[in-house]
C-alpha cells in the first residue's frame, strides 16, 4: 500500500454518498463539489424524490439536475454548503496496472471499501479487478492518491468491474444530458439490434422499432455499441442506414436528435 493509505481511504469516505429513492433503493454517490452537487449513476435515480445521506449521517433531500441515461450519470444537487469535496483525476491518464480504490455502500455497508488493480482504460469505461456488489453503483473509483478517475456502474462476466471514466463525467456536466437516440442495442453479426425503443424519443419519432438492426451512422459501419454512442454525441443530423423484417435491402432514416420531426427513406 503506498503512504498515507490510511488518510486516503477516510477522505474518500468523506466524499461519498449514500442516494436513496422514495421506495427505498439505495445506491451511492460522489460529492463534486462543495457546493452540494452530487455525481451518481443513472439508473441509481429511479424516482422524482431523492435524498442523500452523507458520511456524517445526516440526511437532505436532492434535486435532479441532469441525467444521461446513455452514459449512465445523473447530477443530483443538496442544499448544504462547505462540503468536504472529491478531486477529479484525468481517467486518460491511467495505466493498466495501477492501483485503485472503490467506496461505496454496498449490502447496506457504508463506506465499504475495496482494492484493486486497473486492468484498461476507454473512452467509455475504465475496466478494474475490484469487488463490486449492489449498492456501490455511483460510489467512487480513485487512484492511489484519492483522486476519483471514475464512479463505479457495473460488474461483468468474469468479475471486471466497470467505472464511467472522469473525463466523461467531466463532459457530461458541461454539456448536461445531451443528445439521446432512445434505444438499446444488442451487438448481431449484422450490425446493432434494437431491443428496446423509448416512447416519445427521437428513435421512435424516426419510425424505427424493436428487431431493426442498425448497420451504420452517416457512412460509418456500426461494429460495437460504442461507435453508435460516438455518432450520438456528436449531435445534429444523424443519418442511420438500417434493415428490417429480414429483408435484405438497406434502409435509411435522417433523424435530427432531441427532436421529434424525421424524415425516412
Amino acid at each position: 500500500m503506498t503512504t498515507g493509505f490510511g488518510e486516503v481511504a477516510e477522505s474518500l469516505r468523506r466524499v461519498t454518498v449514500q442516494v436513496r429513492t422514495s421506495g427505498g433503493d439505495a445506491g451511492s454517490g460522489v460529492i463534486w463539489d462543495s457546493g452540494g452537487l452530487i455525481l451518481t449513476n443513472a439508473h441509481v435515480v429511479r424516482s422524482s424524490r431523492m435524498e442523500v445521506e452523507l458520511w456524517d449521517g445526516r440526511v437532505f433531500p436532492a434535486e435532479i439536475q441532469a441525467q444521461d441515461p446513455r452514459r449512465d450519470l445523473a447530477a443530483l444537487r443538496i442544499r448544504r454548503n462547505a462540503l468536504p469535496a472529491a478531486v477529479a483525476g484525468n481517467s486518460a491518464a491511467l495505466r493498466p496496472g495501477e492501483l485503485v480504490i472503490a467506496v461505496g455502500n454496498p449490502l447496506g455497508f457504508t463506506g465499504a471499501l475495496t482494492t484493486g488493480v486497473v486492468h484498461a482504460v476507454g473512452a467509455r469505461w475504465v475496466q478494474a479487478a475490484v469487488r463490486l456488489a449492489p449498492g456501490n453503483s455511483g460510489g467512487p473509483l480513485a487512484d492511489a492518491q484519492g483522486r476519483v478517475i471514475g464512479l463505479n456502474t457495473m460488474v461483468v462476466p468474469g468479475g471486471l468491474a466497470l467505472a464511467v471514466p472522469s473525463n466523461a463525467v467531466s463532459v457530461f456536466l458541461k454539456r448536461g444530458s445531451g443528445p439521446r437516440l432512445g434505444v438499446s442495442v444488442q451487438p448481431v453479426a449484422t450490425g446493432l439490434l434494437i431491443v428496446e425503443v423509448e416512447p416519445g424519443s427521437a428513435a421512435s419519432a424516426a419510425s424505427l422499432i424493436l428487431g431493426d438492426i442498425l448497420v451504420a451512422a452517416n457512412g460509418r459501419r456500426f461494429h460495437a455499441a460504442d461507435d453508435l454512442s460516438a455518432a450520438i454525441d456528436a449531435g445534429g443530423l444523424l443519418n442511420l442506414t438500417f434493415l428490417r423484417g429480414g429483408n435484405p435491402n438497406q434502409r435509411s432514416v435522417a433523424v435530427q436528435l432531441g427532436q421529434r420531426s424525421a424524415e425516412a427513406a
